[in-house]
């Protein structure tokens, strides 16, 4: 009988995509009569939810540790991560127990992995990236601002410096890489796995096992009671919300904005910050902003853009803006591709395409129709039975046998 779920993430507060899946999967399961733990390695108490027991290694994230060498060889395989996971696990019964790890490439290493196969435990992986195939994570070239379409770890991959920041880190990543799955050996011993999409379980299935079992569930999504719809034709200005970095594609967002002159605003922060805001003068840059301000913004916006050049797990910026009526123009290199179905928003394969789309979004009657196709989309089709979906999907799952 299941009695005790492991939520494991690199950081037990909201860091990332995969930090607020985490933080949320504990938080809705707490309630479900199971004893809830959060495993992490970079801990902050005060985010801290009552009714969870927290353990933590208490360390940096990786890349952050003031000892560079003892933060490469953490990222590697942590080994304090591993004794930490592992005093937990002996203190529970491997029948009654599931570990549900959804980050673990920035602090807590591919070592926690090896200690639950060892003992026997059942695993399952959500994939909220690449990061079990690509040294990246993205399968992105950062340098030629394309997908990547390379074998991982092949010759020709190990020879790419693709790496978003130089070759000395993509060296780091491929040793990693190399550690997390030819060592540790995740693809081959994983069994239960949560795909987010359609794409991201396309992309990745080909390299796991033919044994795993994939589940896709759509990630949990916090939208307001009374189903708020808003008439976006009678707004003005066009929205971003996200990183501004070179893979989230903000460039066409503002290029587009300006080429047909209606009003831009870039929620968000990220390296391509200070090149765009003095590049793009009529775009509005607000930096970060809490999720309240987001959803204002949200609110007053004609249209969300969202223009991201790599595949994407499974965005939720445009279904938060599709449960508004905000009508979506989407890259279709991205898993938000499919929530484009109906009339509900657009997707565009070309910059020049993109400029088509919001030049149809200009007119009010359209603007209005796709609104309200997004905002029915939202209600009526989207599946949000997300924790249903968990605890169907754990029920599911038999003990791992070595």
């Amino acid at each position: 009988m299941l009695k005790n779920i492991i939520i494991v993430n690199d950081f037990n507060y909201i860091q990332g995509g995969a930090s607020k899946v985490a933080i949320d999967t504990a938080r809705l399961l707490k309630n479900k009569n199971l004893n809830i733990y959060f495993f992490s390695a970079v801990n902050s108490e005060e985010n801290e939810i009552e009714g969870i027991t927290y353990i933590s290694t208490n360390q940096k994230e990786a890349l952050k540790e003031q000892n560079r060498l003892k933060g490469i060889l953490n990222g590697i395989y942590n080994l304090k991560a591993k004794r930490t996971f592992k005093e937990l696990l002996l203190k529970l019964d491997k029948n009654e127990t599931i570990i549900h790890i959804h980050g673990w490439t920035k602090a807590l290493s591919s070592s926690i992995f090896d200690v639950a196969f060892k003992m026997n435990f059942k695993v399952v992986l959500t994939l909220h990236d690449y990061f079990v195939a690509c040294p990246n994570g993205g399968y992105f070239n950062y340098n030629s601002n394309n997908i990547c379409k390379l074998k991982p770890l092949s010759w020709r991959c190990i020879k790419c410096n693709c790496d978003s920041r130089n070759y000395f880190f993509k060296l780091y990543r491929l040793i990693r890489q190399f550690v997390q799955n030819k060592v540790v050996k995740i693809p081959e011993r994983i069994r239960y796995v949560i795909g987010i999409s359609d794409l991201n379980i396309d992309v990745l299935k080909k390299t796991l096992n033919s044994k795993v079992t994939i589940k896709k569930i759509n990630n949990p999504i916090e939208f307001e009671n009374g189903n708020i719809e808003i008439d976006s034709s009678q707004n003005e200005y066009y929205l971003y919300v996200g990183r501004i970095t070179k893979e989230k594609g903000v460039e066409e967002f503002c290029k587009s904005i300006t080429e047909i002159g209606v009003k831009g605003i870039v929620v968000g922060e990220g390296s391509e910050r200070e090149k765009l805001e003095k590049k793009y003068s009529n775009i509005q840059f607000t930096g970060w902003k809490n999720k309240y301000y987001v959803k204002e913004y949200m609110k007053s916006s004609r249209g969300l853009i969202f223009p991201s050049l790599w595949y994407e797990g499974a965005p939720l910026t445009p279904l938060e803006a599709m449960s508004y009526g905000i009508p979506c123009i989407i890259n279709e290199k991205c898993a938000a591709k499919e929530y484009i179905v109906n009339n509900n928003g657009y997707l565009y394969e070309s910059y020049n395409e993109l400029v088509k789309c919001l030049k149809r979004l200009q007119n009010n009657e359209v603007c209005k129709e796709i609104g309200k196709n997004a905002y029915d989309f939202f209600y009526n089709k989207y599946d949000k039975n997300y924790i249903q979906n968990i605890l169907e999907y754990y029920n599911s799952m038999e003990c791992e046998n070595e």
